[in-house]
Formats: C-alpha cells, structure tokens, sequence
C-alpha cells in the first residue's frame, strides 16, 4: 500500500448499538433480545460457528434484512427502517461481489457515481482508494485478470472509497490461502488505524480474531457468551466454550471446580516440581512444530496436550513414558459452567 495517501473521509467511523434486536426465519429464531455496542473507530470481530448468529446480525446493520423487533442505531441516528443505500456503510463480502465486465476503476467508482458526485471528484476519490491498497497500476484491468488477494482489495478500495460511517466485513479472507490471508490481516489492520473507520468483521477463524480485533465478541446459537479484548478472552474465557473456540485449552475438575490451562502453560517433567497444580500422565504421542513440542499426554480418561518451547524441555520425551505435568495457579482459568 502506499503511504501517506489521504482518503476523503470523516475524522471517526461511528459507533453502533443493538439494543433487543431480534430476528426469526419461519419457525427458527436466530436473535431474540439482542443488544451489543461497539464503540465508534474500534475494530470488533463477530466471531462464532455456522448458525451463531454472526452473518445475520451483519446483514441486520447492513439493511438487507428487516428487523423483527428492537432497534439499530449508527452514531445517534435509528437506521432500522432506513433503506439500505442511505445507511452509509461499506461491504465487504468472501465472494469479493466485483462487476465482471466493468474496470477495476470503475468498480471502485460505482458507489461514487450512484451519489452523483461531480465527476473530476469520483476520479479523484477512485484514484486516491486505488493508491490506498497499492493496486495504482490496475485500474484498466478486469476482476477476472486478478488474483484473489487483488480482487478483495479492490473490493475493500469500493467499500472505503464512500468514506463509510462503519465497515462491515463478512469472512472476507476465507477464500484466500493463508500467505495472503496474513498479508491482507495486516493491510486490514493498518488501513482500520489510518483512517479511523469502525469496523464489525465476522469470522469463525480464531487466529483471524485475535490477530485483528480491538475487541472480540463471541457468539453462541444467537447469544453472546462473552466480549472483551483479545487478551482477556484468551487468558479468562469465562465458560469451557469459549475457552474452546478462541484457542485448545485443557478442561480439568480440580478441587470440585472446572477450570482449564493452555497448552503453553503447562510445564513437563522437572520444570512441573514447583508448580501449585500437579498431575501425572502417559505420553501418548510427540509432535515437533520447530519452535515448539506439542505432547499429548492421558490423564485418567482424558487427553491433555502441552506445548513446550524446545530449548525448555529437557531430556527425551516418548510414547509410553509416565511424566509429571504442573501449572501455576494464575495460569488456572475458572469457568461458570
């Protein structure tokens, strides 16, 4: 991308509120009562699996579905019944949605032209979004002379190029291998911080959460099991399902209490001697990763993995072997369920 472009814009995205938003298709009810804020240029992931909730509650905010009850507010304005083209929101879709038989330029210029803005603007708003994703030299090619890593970011020059009040993005990098994925997080990233906008992205992608978002919100059969930042949701998950979804975690009963412990804060062998919980185990199986050796170990009926940095785990490790395993109790994350 190229730097120090300036996009028309406004000083910050705007935040959005949901308050008892609910939504049923025939019998099956996705949302019921349904609220959540996300702050004005934060970046906030919908993260949860098929049938969550997530894509419907993007399409909500978008306008391409109606509400069944409650209300949608961006900044201070109700768009619960305002029609889709005057929300003001930028889309970004997995299928990347390009017009196939128009210009890469003239993709990016199509939003721009159905406002009716002055045409020596839409050429310099278009030029100006096309410098932003490093793609200057394409605008004459077509989407189908693109690969997909370009397609999309063309997709995301025509969702900023209205200067959006929000960006909603719908798994837009699960079509790409992971190299590009990685590239395209980044650029997300960076644009998100340069230009203030706020951003919903959904995902079922864990990494893909963590990697990008200001806050997380993790959803479950329509209802939100918990929000927070990356870091709080991965270190105190407040229940085993979402300690399960955002990264592996060990589930374990100690003292009459769940709780569970990631795998790369387990310690093996003597490193285990001075740690508050300790357990015993049978090596099961031994997996090199390069910077780190993933061992699964049973204990009891259950399977436990630990993740051991390879300069910390001293002596061999086999199948069959009986080894201590040990965690401090700040590492122990305490569930409700």
């Amino acid at each position: 991308m190229t730097e120090g472009v300036a996009l028309h814009k406004p000083a910050r995205g705007k935040s959005v509120r949901l308050e008892q938003v609910s939504k049923s298709y025939g019998a099956a009810q996705v949302l019921r009562d349904f609220s959540l804020e996300v702050p004005a240029g934060s970046f906030c992931t919908l993260l949860g699996a098929s049938g969550s909730g997530k894509t419907t509650l993007l399409k909500l905010i978008a306008g391409f579905e109606a509400l069944d009850g409650g209300s949608i507010h961006i900044g201070e304005r109700d768009v619960g019944h305002v029609p889709v083209a005057k929300r003001n929101i930028g889309m970004v879709f997995q299928n990347y949605a390009l017009f196939p038989h128009m210009s890469v330029a003239a993709n990016i210029a199509f939003g721009l032209e159905m406002r009716r803005l002055a045409r020596a603007e839409v050429r310099r708003r278009m030029s100006e979004a096309l410098a932003l994703v490093g793609l200057q030299e394409f605008g004459d090619r077509y989407p189908r002379q693109l690969s997909g890593g370009q397609q999309q970011r063309v997709a995301l020059a025509r969702a900023l190029v209205i200067s959006p009040d929000i960006l909603l993005m719908d798994e837009p990098l699960g079509a790409l291998d992971k190299n590009l994925r990685q590239g395209l997080q980044l650029q997300i990233k960076e644009l998100q911080a340069r230009l203030g906008v706020t951003i919903i992205f959904v995902t079922h992608d864990q990494e893909e959460a963590l990697n990008l978002s200001d806050r997380i919100v993790v959803l479950n059969k329509g209802r939100i099991e918990q929000e927070g930042t990356p870091k709080e949701l991965y270190l105190r998950p407040v229940n085993r399902f979402v300690a399960s979804f955002l990264g592996e975690c060990n589930c374990l009963e100690v003292e009459g209490r769940s709780h569970g412990v990631r795998p790369e804060k387990l310690r093996i062998g003597p490193a285990a001697d001075c740690a508050t919980y300790r357990l015993e185990g049978v090596v099961t199986d031994v997996t090199f990763l390069g910077n780190a050796i993933r061992i699964g170990v049973r204990h009891r009926d259950a399977r436990i993995v630990a993740s051991v940095p390879v300069d910390d785990l001293s002596g061999a490790t086999v199948p069959g072997q009986t080894v201590q395993l040990g965690y401090a109790a700040s590492d122990a994350m305490m569930f409700r369920d």
